[in-house]
């Protein structure tokens, strides 16, 4: 997605899935699989043929980290397969249920505050740095 947002890709100059796998050092399959997922997803678009390949469906800054996230891995966070809203624990453990909602909240704050054009430009929204400041963060 970054590699979209940052090349000369629009309808009329599409990007290959080759160019991208050889750009980020994906194997080609893999991406194919990937792409067919953002496709479906509605954050990609796709055009078969020689002058084919792949471009953003939408401008970079209007897709959230979250929504690609969202497209390849399903919800954002899951406890044992499940939303966290729907993981009981009985007793001491009861607790857990909102930590793992507080984990999600947390998640959600930044992969819905990062744009793709954010990750594109390096410019981060200020929550990210403010985070990422903190020597305990990067341990």
């Amino acid at each position: 997605m970054v590699e979209l947002a940052s090349g000369p890709a629009g309808p009329d100059r599409p990007v290959t899935a080759d160019q991208l796998a050889q750009a980020q050092g994906i194997p080609p399959k893999f991406l194919e699989s990937i792409l067919l997922q953002l496709r479906r997803g509605g954050v990609v678009n796709a055009q078969r043929g020689p002058e084919g390949g792949y471009w953003l469906a939408r401008p970079a800054a209007d897709i959230s980290l979250a929504d690609v996230i969202r497209v390849i891995d399903g919800p954002l966070a899951n406890v044992r397969g499940q939303r966290p809203e729907t993981v009981g624990y009985q007793g001491t453990a009861r607790a857990l249920q909102e930590v793992w909602i507080a984990l999600r909240a947390s998640e959600r704050e930044i992969l819905d505050l990062v744009r793709v054009a954010d990750v594109a430009s390096g410019e981060l929204p200020e929550r990210v740095r403010e985070l990422t400041a903190d020597p305990a963060a990067w341990v």
